[in-house]
């Protein structure tokens, strides 16, 4: 089955929201083993969405529309569609039912124009909208299945994986089981990686596998399909492990963890407090783990320390060190991390100083960093890096690479 998405809205096509409705789906068919051939968006208007979906009735089994199920004049989807499949729109009992509800208990008037969410296309299977008012829809016409989603994703997104899921599942007539495990690496390129496994890439068949590349990081999702979930299992199980047998070193989770969830986890397993003393990434290392809870437990606080003064008079870095060496220096790094350890009486202390730009500093070129992590007795370790991008994205990886660096130390 090759499917397509047609988003709906013309605030898509002016850009004031991301049409996030098409990467939500397109990651969930890619998992049921449909593939996604195109994505279309499409303004409030009948006369272009008409003409859009004939051309998707040309070159896709399954098309899924997103959005313009609400109230208004300019929400005419399903009216569209009824109109290019010759059916009519008629009351679902329930869905009327709900909106009524819905209404009621809020002490709100329910206009007219309201009743039209309850409008469905006729013979088709519908979705119930638990977080909404507006039901989604399922139908199969001349070969081809057609299915109707609400705009808002918190409507959108709980629908499908309750109901648009299994709805296509029976319609495929699923036998076989699909399993998926994503593998998540960091401290290597997508190029780099996909050349040691670019033979594994080009011999996929069942598991398939298929690398990405985003924030700094590469993924690769693995998807099995077999009739037995413990085979299925077992054909990622042995792909995984020729994978990681090459590229392994810069492994370091599954699925939907992140860098900084996994050195959370570590850090309370080991019971360890940290402190952080940061230049150039102005607080970022401390902002990310202390959005997550329980970081009161880990963390014991940290020092944005972005000029000399702060270094030298608040972190007590030598100031022959900052005159002989400077601040983007692997003596200051090495400095800043024991000494916050020591001021914040922490197990940990790591430190971020280097040039994020826009123009070189002592000398440095942008992109020049150091990174220094102090646990416990043992030595402190500083790490070097040249990095490229915008200053942001520096500051960004520099942080992640402080995650990967700490992780490596801890799991050694």
């Amino acid at each position: 089955m090759n499917a397509e998405i047609i988003a709906v809205g013309s605030e898509l096509l002016l850009g004031q929201i991301a049409n996030t409705n098409a990467q939500f789906l397109s990651k969930q068919l890619a998992e049921l083993g449909i593939n996604v051939y195109f994505h279309t968006v499409v303004g409030d208007n009948s006369n272009r969405l008409e003409e859009a979906i004939k051309i998707s009735q040309s070159r896709s089994d399954l098309i899924i529309f997103t959005g313009g199920l609400g109230p208004t004049k300019d929400d005419l989807t399903k009216e569209t569609i009824a109109k290019v499949l010759g059916k009519k729109l008629t009351f679902d009992e329930d869905a009327l039912r709900s909106i009524e509800d819905y209404f009621k208990k809020t002490n709100r008037h329910m206009t007219e124009n309201n009743k039209k969410q309850a409008l469905v296309l006729e013979g088709s299977k519908i979705l119930p909208n638990d977080h909404g008012m507006a039901p989604g829809m399922g139908l199969e016409v001349d070969k081809k299945t057609y299915m109707l989603f609400p705009g808002p994703p918190k409507e959108l997104n709980p629908m499908f994986l309750s109901y648009g899921s299994p709805f296509l599942l029976n319609s495929l007539g699923a036998v076989e089981r699909i399993e998926s495990r994503v593998l998540r690496f960091f401290g290597i390129g997508e190029s780099q990686l996909e050349t040691e496994i670019e033979d594994l890439i080009d011999n996929q068949s069942n598991p398939t596998i298929a690398p990405l590349a985003s924030d700094g990081e590469v993924t690769i999702r693995l998807t099995a399909k077999h009739s037995s979930l413990d085979t299925a299992n077992k054909l990622l199980d042995e792909t995984e492990e020729q994978i990681l047998k090459r590229v392994g070193t810069f492994f370091y989770g599954y699925n939907s963890t992140s860098l900084v969830n996994e050195l959370m986890n570590q850090l309370k397993d080991k019971k360890y407090t940290i402190a952080s003393a940061e230049s150039l990434t102005g607080g970022l290392f401390a902002e990310e783990l202390t959005n997550l809870a329980g970081s009161s437990s880990v963390v014991k606080g940290g020092v944005v320390c972005y000029t000399n003064e702060v270094k030298e008079h608040v972190l007590h870095v030598k100031k022959e060190t900052l005159d002989t060496d400077g601040a983007v220096s692997h003596s200051t790094a090495e400095e800043l991390a024991e000494n916050v350890k020591s001021l914040l009486n922490s197990d940990i202390g790591i430190s971020f100083t280097g040039v994020a730009g826009p123009g070189e500093s002592e000398g440095k070129p942008v992109g020049t960093v150091y990174i220094g992590i102090s646990i416990l007795d043992q030595p402190t370790k500083v790490y070097s890096l040249k990095l490229a991008g915008s200053r942001q994205g520096i500051r960004t990886r520099t942080v992640k690479y402080g995650f990967y660096y700490l992780l490596q130390l801890l799991n050694a």
